[in-house]
């Protein structure tokens, strides 16, 4: 990349431990080097006891915003003025908006997500859908789907510490949206495969699949799957996990990971610049 900090430029930053391995800073940097904009993202590894005063530190220096990652997602609410709808029931923020010293939070990863099934074509709005998981991810995804108007989810979980969370995840969708949410234990196979079978689109949001579960699938009976059922996965290392290898031997229409970073990050960008991301120039640097 061309020398083009000047005197001008705005900062915009990640907050986060580990972070050396972000796609963000490449991702962001090539957007404002496409569009000419004088701006610099940087990636900050913090340790907890540093987020407060990391903080305080960006917004003194002006810094127009940041990304956050974990494990930051939710510990930085308390220090931010406002947050939006979608990460008061997600309980996480991923972007933050320096508007004037007002520091206002929000979460991009579930809007993301929605706009790759756009981009790939895919409309599951009014519709129903099936998601494995409840963590981060898959409480971003279900809890967007179900504020842009998707007419039912079913999240499934294995039966373990974490299945309170699918079920506070299904509440609060019912109390808060028009959306039908349930919760169910994974374990379950015959809901499973009604649930899916009732379902667009299923959505593995875990991270089986991938490091030390590569090659691994929740899903690995192929009669769940039909040739029109979307399946989607939030991982995009490796390409092609398991599970979406097993939806292509069927003839489902899939889709990793992938877009999902991009427009994440495609939507922070557009907060802090009031610009839309070239997202043909960053598809070359992903």
């Amino acid at each position: 990349m061309p020398q083009r900090i000047t005197g001008h430029t705005e900062l915009i930053g990640l907050l986060a431990t580990p972070i050396r391995h972000s796609k963000s800073p490449m991702m962001h940097n090539t957007a404002f080097e496409a569009l000419g904009l004088d701006y610099a993202y940087l990636a900050f590894d913090i340790q907890p006891d540093q987020l407060a005063d990391s903080v305080k530190g960006l917004k003194a220096l002006g810094a127009k915003g940041w990304n956050v990652s974990m494990p930051y997602k939710t510990a930085i609410i308390p220090l931010l003025d406002e947050i939006s709808e979608a990460s008061r029931l997600c309980e996480s923020v991923n972007t933050v908006i320096n508007q004037d010293g007002r520091l206002y939070g929000t979460v991009t990863d579930g809007t993301g997500y929605m706009m790759s099934l756009r981009d790939c074509g895919f409309d599951v709005i009014g519709k129903k859908m099936t998601v494995l998981g409840c963590g981060g991810a898959a409480t971003a995804i279900c809890i967007q789907a179900a504020l842009d108007g998707v007419k039912e989810i079913s999240i499934f979980n294995a039966s373990d510490a974490f299945f309170p969370r699918a079920e506070e995840n299904a509440r609060k969708i019912r109390e808060n949206t028009g959306c039908i949410a349930n919760a169910y234990p994974l374990e379950d196979k015959e809901r499973l495969r009604a649930e899916i079978a009732s379902s667009v689109l299923l959505a593995n949001a875990t991270n089986v699949g991938m490091g030390k579960l590569e090659g691994v699938s929740l899903i690995t009976d192929k009669t769940m799957l039909r040739p029109d059922l979307i399946c989607t996965d939030v991982i995009y290392t490796p390409e092609e996990t398991a599970f979406l290898k097993l939806a292509r031997e069927v003839g489902c229409p899939t889709m990793n990971g992938t877009g999902m970073v991009l427009y994440q990050g495609a939507e922070a960008f557009r907060l802090w610049t009031g610009k839309e991301m070239p997202v043909d120039a960053v598809k070359k640097v992903l």
